[in-house]
């Protein structure tokens, strides 16, 4: 089951999300950034990161500019889900490399929709790294043998 971290200060928000979710997901809870990062950051990282941007000591925004400069958490997909609505808010979170932006009040059919094909254009993206990194190795597999057949017969 692909788990899901919500990060949020409101209490309310979380519960209406979890009770969306949670019989399609493992949910995850942190009521403010600096749990939410330790979280993201644990071996069981998260599959998608759902982040409110309006919240005390660390917003969003700074949370997501620390998931992506990290190695180990860049590639969670992040959505926005804000009552911050503006244009430039929503261009901002883009700008920092958020995978969508829902404002509240939300449609749940919306936010689960936007969830599932997140989650899924992650697990093609997921594949095809692996593809490539084992392609990667079987290549540098035939430079070697080829590398040794090329000296060994000179």
């Amino acid at each position: 089951m692909q788990t899901i971290l919500i990060i949020d200060d409101e209490v309310s928000n979380i519960s209406i999300l979890n009770e969306l979710l949670q019989n399609d997901y493992n949910v995850l809870f942190a009521k403010d950034g600096n749990v939410g990062m330790k979280i993201a950051m644990s071996t069981a990282r998260p599959d998608l990161i759902l982040l409110d941007i309006i919240m005390p000591d660390m917003d969003g925004y700074e949370v997501i500019k620390r998931l992506k400069s990290d190695e180990y958490t860049n590639s969670i997909p992040v959505i926005f889900i804000t009552a911050k609505g503006q244009e430039e808010d929503e261009a901002l979170g883009f700008e920092l490399d958020a995978a969508d932006y829902i404002t509240k009040p939300f449609k749940p059919i919306v936010v689960k929709a936007r969830i599932r094909a997140q989650l899924e254009l992650k697990r093609h993206r997921d594949f095809l790294e692996w593809m490539l990194k084992e392609r990667t190795k079987d290549l540098q597999q035939m430079e070697k043998e080829y590398l040794r057949m090329f000296y060994h017969k000179t």
